[in-house]
């Protein structure tokens, strides 16, 4: 029993598939974001550092400056009308932005990008009906990435670097429905697993390319990350009399997987800029993840995630030298399939509104906002994966219908000399 009740904490570590799906919110500059989180040919801020480092060299002023952040609020209700059961979770998350460029000459600019593209929180109330799936997780991720832009003549520019990624999760569920693993109050028997200190390298790599002064093209591809937890701890709570479990250990792999984004930005006027945005993130290399235990036993707990598309669409209007306005949109496709739908990343197709403006101060210091509405699809699905610890039988399917929004207003500072 021990060995089975063991394997089955391998859940609590899907939850970190968060880290690379789930409740993925693009936030990655006040500017882009503003502009449907368009970039990768986009050069109007240090945030460009980001979206496709190669763009630094086309910066006006020497040092660029771009500092961010946002109040995250994502809402999800899980409803089953079949056993009338009613659940929600309401969620807060603060992600930030430092963005700085150099320019050391005329065709040579080194940038520094800090920024929290994963990370998270869901939190459903203790023991609700999908708790042997997931309680509660927290996630949380910082990456760090230098970068070089080299400019070679005046119509290309090619740039990139290493990425850093550091991060932790905390995860909480319940080990069995059986209600026969409880403590003597009959509180279910639960696990939180928390890893601390992840880290991992990957780098990014760009192009640039403006064949007129209207139009620019451009290219980025950033790295799969293989996040490794090591050493993990293992805590059970409301353990029975009869078989009290010992804490333990685990080790795991979480892949982060690769994306490539393409795009264009066009000049109309001198005062209105389009952009588009394509990006493709290669989710099947998420079939499954391992999970190895301190007692020297390993299980799987599948995912196959599908490889999947964003579509973005952005403009920005300068009215004046005080004020540039923008807008856009972008359609996100989810990389969970059918059947593979879990409480602890519960998303769906969804559409992102964004807007925003800047404020510019004076010839060196503007101030921006932004904000994000993100509107997922309703659906109705299920997890069919999960195996009950003490007969070692697959779990009933767990599903019903998920409704989830996003709103994220954000600000920042712009600074250049």
């Amino acid at each position: 029993m021990m060995r089975k009740l063991l394997s089955l904490t391998l859940l609590a570590l899907a939850g970190s598939t968060a880290f690379a799906g789930g409740y993925r919110v693009s936030i990655q500059g006040q500017k882009q974001l503003a502009m449907g989180h368009t970039g990768v040919a986009v050069v109007n801020s240090a945030e460009v550092a980001f979206f496709n480092p190669a763009g630094m060299a086309y910066l006006d002023k020497k040092f660029n400056l771009s500092v961010g952040g946002n109040a995250l609020f994502a809402k999800t209700k899980f409803q089953n009308s079949q056993y009338n059961w009613e659940a929600s979770t309401e969620n807060m998350g603060t992600p930030f932005s430092v963005y700085a460029t150099y320019k050391i000459n005329d065709w040579f600019t080194a940038g520094l990008a800090v920024y929290t593209p994963y990370g998270s929180s869901v939190e459903w109330d203790q023991d609700w009906e999908g708790a042997h799936l997931v309680n509660n997780i927290d996630l949380q991720a910082i990456f760090v990435q230098p970068s070089i832009s080299i400019r070679v003549g005046e119509h290309f520019s090619i740039g990139g670097g290493p990425i850093y990624a550091t991060g932790a999760v905390n995860f909480n569920r319940n080990l069995s429905m059986n209600p026969l693993l409880s403590d003597s109050e009959g509180n279910p028997t639960d696990v939180t697993l928390d890893a601390k200190g992840i880290t991992a390298w990957g780098y990014t790599a760009g192009f640039m390319f403006n064949p007129t002064d209207k139009l620019r093209l451009g290219m980025n591809y950033r790295s799969e990350i293989i996040m490794e937890a090591r050493d993990g701890d293992a805590t059970y709570n409301d353990t029975p009399s009869f078989n009290p479990l010992a804490n333990t250990k685990f080790d795991a792999d979480l892949p982060l997987p690769a994306e490539l984004t393409v795009g264009l930005s066009y000049e109309v006027t001198n005062k209105w800029l389009v952009a588009f945005d394509y990006n493709r993130t290669m989710w099947s290399v998420y079939k499954a993840l391992d999970v190895k235990f301190a007692n020297g036993t390993e299980s799987l707990n599948p995912r196959n995630y599908q490889n999947s598309s964003t579509y973005r669409f952005g403009t920005q209007y300068k009215a004046n030298d005080k004020f540039t306005f923008r807008a856009g949109m972008y359609f996100d496709e989810s990389p969970v399939q059918d059947g593979y739908f879990a409480p602890e990343t519960p998303r769906n197709d969804s559409m992102g509104y964004t807007g925003g403006l800047t404020y510019q101060v004076n010839s060196k210091l503007g101030v921006d906002f932004s904000f994000l509405y993100l509107h997922f699809d309703e659906i109705d699905n299920s997890y069919n994966y999960s195996t009950d610890p003490i007969s070692g039988q697959p779990n009933p399917d767990f599903g019903g219908t998920y409704k989830s929004v996003v709103f994220s207003p954000g600000i920042g500072i712009t600074y250049g000399f």
